[in-house]
């Protein structure tokens, strides 16, 4: 029934009114994440004793830097970020956990968790799943560990739905943590503490997952077709991925050749060639081990993606729609001969420009695995964004740390957002939301939410894991990952504009040179 015009309220209409405010906001409430977001409640470690517990809430704070402001009024799309998952052959002879002993500057070669992988992102998919409005999930790179087909194989049955068995050589784990090995630089669950008896036969029994029920997009990253995140796959290296020796200790001589700021193809197949120098293991040899070549790795991922998303050439650069008020657009920065570091192609570069184009009046998220402002020729990716008020926030991993920074630019400005990684602590997966504001304008809601592993419970594989990642020297409590609280739950605000591409057509900005490049192998998430 129409209100008379020059009629002032009611009181039941007024209470009305105020009764559906409140409905909204409860139902919003109940479309967080349960269980496991940090909204409800977060893993503490109350007495500094080394173990979780269960703490309070963290409430979303407000972050106006970029303007705008206002109350939540209604949510135009929904996402869950998934960054760094890992999945690792915790047997492959290719690993190289050895290098943690030269040094914190080539990062977590190792990690007390490692053969625990698979469990995690089948707790990552069940916690996934419990936020059953999700519109779609990215997955922003590095699903894989060392671009192993093996490792590729187990991570897509467990996203897909199934189950999946997670060792390689024959029955049985023979690898850096065996209790025989007397090598006090490795964490052995039998012998060390906090003991787990039996945990490596348990973490090769075959996991079971739900399977991703939100459609899934995958952005590609340095290890998914990087072996360990650094360098090209080659004959040699395929040879040691599948042949039946495990370095435990290198010569100290290998320290230098680990130091240098990049690794190059021809340098480590000479290395190969005469054997990796140091004590090892004998370990079952396996074919299964080989890598892939860059053009499998994205044929598969985006062949596996539900949709199938059309991707340029040989990267995975490609654009979704989520709904009618959200454009995804997912970039390849990967390079394809050696480094971690992200790197913009001339052939990324337009294909943003015409992602852009052709976006229409509906807001901008753009997915990398590297941050942009860390990549070479990042800068004129930036540029290309910060001339488009459609623009919302660029999401990135990489470097296993929660970050968030507001980015100024002539259009008003957006959020940069990078998410901390699943196999580290404190493995949790980033929720968005973007919504419109009271004052017509829009904001970015985001929080953090645990896997689905319950601490101290030896009988949950994924919640002994986090437990173990919390304790690792190298990415557990002394990293902080987690991030200061501006990095975690809160609202992001953007400028009020309207939703139009610029009205000129720019030229395209101008890329550096490849070798004017910086180099910096351990950058990132480093050999992790």
């Amino acid at each position: 029934m129409r209100r008379p015009r020059g009629r002032g309220r009611t009181r039941r209409e007024a209470l009305a009114l105020m009764g559906g405010a409140l409905a909204w906001s409860l139902a919003g409430c109940r479309s967080d994440p349960r269980p496991g977001s940090t909204l409800a409640h977060s893993l503490v470690d109350p007495d500094g004793d080394g173990l979780l517990a269960a703490g309070p809430g963290v409430p979303l704070r407000d972050r106006t830097e970029l303007g705008g402001g206002g109350r939540p009024r209604r949510v135009l799309a929904r996402l869950a970020q998934v960054s760094d998952v890992h999945v690792r052959d915790a047997q492959s002879p290719a690993r190289v956990p050895f290098l943690d002993r030269l040094g914190p500057r080539l990062g977590s070669a190792f990690r007390p968790q490692e053969a625990l992988t698979a469990q995690v992102l089948a707790a990552t998919v069940a916690s996934v799943n419990d936020w059953d409005e999700a519109d779609a999930v990215l997955l922003t790179g590095d699903l894989i560990d060392s671009a192993q087909r093996n490792e590729l194989d187990w991570a897509l049955a467990l996203l897909r739905g199934g189950s999946a068995k997670p060792d390689s050589g024959s029955d049985g784990y023979t690898g850096v943590q065996s209790a025989s090995n007397p090598d006090p630089l490795y964490y052995r669950p039998l012998v060390d503490a906090p003991r787990h008896p039996g945990l490596l036969n348990r973490a090769l029994e075959p996991v079971r997952s739900p399977g991703l029920r939100p459609p899934w997009w995958p952005v590609l990253g340095n290890h998914d077709i990087l072996v360990q995140g650094e360098v090209a796959p080659s004959e040699a290296i395929a040879a040691v991925a599948t042949g039946d020796r495990l370095v435990v200790a290198p010569e100290v001589g290998l320290g230098q050749f680990a130091e240098r700021t990049r690794l190059s193809q021809s340098e480590v197949d000479k290395l190969l060639r005469g054997g990796v120098p140091g004590d090892a293991m004998r370990v079952p040899a396996d074919a299964r081990r080989a890598h892939l070549s860059p053009g499998e790795a994205v044929t598969r991922l985006r062949s596996e993606a539900p949709g199938r998303p059309h991707a340029n050439r040989d990267r995975l650069n490609y654009a979704v729609g989520v709904g009618s008020d959200l454009n995804l657009i997912v970039l390849d920065l990967v390079r394809r001969d050696a480094g971690a570091d992200g790197l913009v192609t001339e052939s990324t570069l337009a294909f943003l420009a015409r992602a852009l184009a052709d976006t229409g009046e509906r807001h901008v998220i753009v997915a990398c695995h590297q941050p942009l402002d860390a990549s070479a020729g990042g800068d004129a990716v930036l540029a290309l964004l910060d001339a488009d008020p459609r623009v919302a926030a660029v999401l990135a991993g990489h470097t296993h740390r929660n970050a968030i920074a507001p980015r100024r630019g002539a259009a008003g400005g957006y959020w940069l957002i990078t998410t901390a990684s699943i196999v580290d602590f404190p493995q949790q997966w980033r929720a968005l939301r973007l919504i419109a504001t009271e004052r017509g304008g829009v904001a970015l809601e985001t929080w953090m939410v645990d896997h689905a592993g319950q601490p101290n419970d030896e009988d949950d594989l994924a919640g002994i894991a986090r437990d173990l990642a919390f304790l690792d020297p190298h990415g557990g409590r002394p990293a902080r990952a987690a991030g200061p609280p501006s990095a975690r739950n809160v609202r992001l605000h953007l400028p009020t504009r309207q939703l139009r591409q610029p009205r000129r057509r720019r030229r395209l900005p101008a890329l550096p040179p490849p070798s004017a490049t910086p180099a910096t192998a351990g950058a990132g998430d480093a050999l992790g």
